[in-house]
């Protein structure tokens, strides 16, 4: 059977976004590939076809997850500072994405098995999450900040997760996004106030 081109392609994405949203609900060690083969729909050799293991398949859900977090950042409708991290507090920081981890950020789920995981795996992503860091950076101005807001974002969804009950896991959202919105504004504040004594 003759596929269009594109097809394999196409299956490889669909592939990856079934996959991601079970590896993010239960975990990736915990997963495995008969799992993931039923979540995708596909059967075992449609998967090897793809991934030659399960180490490479956990490499393309990194790169694709992050990718897809950069593209939501750029598409942020946003321009001032304020109303770009408002928007962005608010998609993140939020109950439904404690809720359904399945359909949110990688990191928070996955992050303590990329540790864990064999060496090119974690260069991978170091070198896909730099390259997030490194746009945040030049919309908050500076790189200690863009590291600070990555990781009070993440560490946060972590905790508010770990919580069973709900009124403590929106006290660690909402906690999470006075601190970050007060240094955020607490550094662009300090920026315009360098910026004035240099005039004067």
């Amino acid at each position: 059977m003759r596929y269009k081109p594109g097809h394999k392609e196409e299956k490889r994405k669909e592939l990856l976004k079934a996959s991601g949203a079970l590896v993010k609900q239960r975990g990736f060690a915990a997963t495995g590939v008969d799992a993931l083969m039923q979540a995708a729909g596909v059967t075992s050799g449609a998967f090897y076809s793809h991934f030659s293991s399960k180490s490479e398949l956990l490499k393309a859900l990194v790169e694709s997850e992050l990718q897809a977090s950069r593209e939501m950042w750029a598409g942020n409708p946003h321009e001032t500072a304020e109303d770009w991290l408002n928007f962005e507090l608010d998609r993140y920081l939020n109950m439904g994405h404690v809720r359904h981890p399945d359909a949110g950020c990688v990191l928070p789920s996955l992050g303590a098995e990329i540790a864990r995981a064999e060496m090119p795996v974690r260069e991978l992503f170091e070198t896909e999450l730099r390259k997030g860091q490194e746009g945040l950076a030049q919309r908050l101005g500076s790189d200690d900040l863009a590291w600070a807001f990555l990781c009070q974002l993440v560490g946060a969804m972590l905790i508010a997760r770990a919580l069973p009950d709900e009124s403590s896991q929106r006290a660690v959202i909402d906690a999470s996004k006075r601190f970050l919105k007060d240094a955020v504004s607490s550094r662009a504040g300090d920026a315009g106030k360098h910026a004035a004594e240099k005039k004067a």
